[in-house]
């Protein structure tokens, strides 16, 4: 039997590695003071539609259930958790929630990304300053060097300079023209200089003005390498641009620059844009977020705006992979392991001693040899080894499963006080 296109069942290794991203987010979030909370799986097509528009539908699960109401699958956290934001009357702001879990989407697979991936999410609601899109891209920078990744580098814009520029360019104000202009602009990281170009002046756009913005995409660095190269005055936005890279310098976050070809594909941001990526990979975007006060007004609020970041796992995953990132030191902390079918009962009572005291303990229940025994505990940090003659004088041999090291210790004591004995 065949799994549905885009589907995949993860294995014992994956959840192992999700499980190990998540813990690092849980750690991070709680540090930042963000409160978790999952939004509900199903949405009404109409909630999803308030983000992205109709043309949503193509690109999601949805589907009318048996009371003929049109609902979908999330296709992200922001708008179950913006729909819960702005619901909540007595909420107090701000509000910085968190999120990890699965999301659905109708995309072409791709890799690091199946139909079904899981994704984590950070958000904060509220009457915000630019300190909080700060605050938001610290929560990034830190959460990568929790999980220990190199290479990561951030960067920051502003969506109404980029506006500002391609208004003055084009001599337009114009809602059509600018959101075009935008995608061509957020292409430029996925397809060739030449391809956008074909592409565009096909829609009749002049040919010598996209090689104007598509040059302005390209400019990056520090805000004072900026304005060495090209003149910022008349752009609105850039003040705001400068505060904020100030502001993440003293934070020490170090791993950021400015960069005019971030603009994020979606229409609802509305003011700082980022992007983080694996400078060694080819992979893109490792997560993506910005401010988007135009969503919460979407749901009827008016009274505040909103700032976050989501990230995929699986791509994250694919990351830590090729820079041989170590997930877990072991999936069991200890093993206990038995020499004869007669002392099988008393390793399995240490095993539910040692579990009921919150250890991660494995045993064998098929009386395989004692030899097959060590071969399956090799990744737990501790073996505890009942043989009949340590056995005889109350004793077990604690073997160390890194050093190789082994010694005798009281079989009373290691049941009384295991974490001392096992350095935990």
């Amino acid at each position: 039997m065949e799994l549905p296109r885009g589907m995949k069942d993860f294995d014992k290794n994956e959840m192992i590695k999700i499980e190990f991203i998540r813990q690092k987010f849980l750690e991070t979030a709680s540090v930042f003071g963000f409160n978790l909370m999952e939004p509900s799986p199903i949405e009404l097509l109409s909630v999803l539609e308030a983000k992205s528009g109709p043309s949503i539908r193509d690109e999601i699960y949805q589907f009318q259930d048996k009371g003929d109401r049109e609902v979908a699958l999330r296709f992200d956290f922001t708008v179950g958790l913006t729909r819960y934001a702005t619901s909540q009357k007595t909420l107090k702001l701000p509000a910085k929630l968190s999120s990890f879990g699965g999301v659905w989407r109708y995309d072409e697979p791709q890799k690091g990304r199946y139909r079904f991936f899981h994704q984590w999410n950070i958000e904060i609601f509220g009457n915000l300053n630019s300190d909080y899109d700060a605050e938001i891209i610290e929560f990034t920078s830190r959460f990568f060097d929790n999980l220990t990744m190199k290479n990561i580098i951030i960067d920051i814009n502003h969506r109404k300079l980029v506006q500002s520029y391609i208004n003055q360019l084009f001599e337009s104000n114009e809602t059509s023209l600018l959101n075009d202009i935008f995608r061509a602009v957020d292409k430029i990281q996925k397809k060739s200089k030449n391809e956008i170009l074909q592409e565009y002046t096909k829609k009749g756009y002049s040919s010598e003005k996209l090689e104007k913005i598509l040059e302005f995409s390209k400019i990056k660095g520090t805000p004072s390498e900026i304005q060495q190269n090209f003149d910022v005055s008349d752009l609105d936005g850039w003040d705001e641009l400068v505060t904020l890279h100030d502001s993440l310098k003293h934070r020490g976050i170090d791993n950021i620059r400015i960069n005019f070809g971030i603009v994020r594909g979606l229409d609802y941001y509305s003011g700082i844009v980022f992007e983080a990526y694996d400078t060694t990979s080819d992979l893109g975007a490792l997560v993506g977020g910005g401010r988007y006060d135009s969503l919460p007004n979407t749901f009827g609020r008016n009274d505040f705006g909103a700032t976050g970041v989501a990230g995929g796992v699986e791509r994250i995953i694919l990351c830590l992979d090729a820079q041989n990132v170590s997930y877990t030191q072991s999936h069991y902390t200890v093993s206990v392991l038995y020499s004869n079918e007669e002392l099988k009962l008393e390793a399995v009572r240490t095993a539910s001693k040692l579990r009921n005291l919150g250890i991660p303990t494995n045993i064998d229940l098929n009386g395989k040899s004692l030899k097959k025994q060590m071969e399956i505990s090799s990744s737990s940090r501790f073996s505890i080894i009942f043989a009949p003659q340590e056995f005889s004088e109350k004793q077990v041999v604690l073997r160390n499963m890194v050093d190789r090291t082994e010694k005798r210790v009281s079989l009373e004591e290691l049941i009384t006080n295991p974490k001392d004995i096992l350095n935990l």
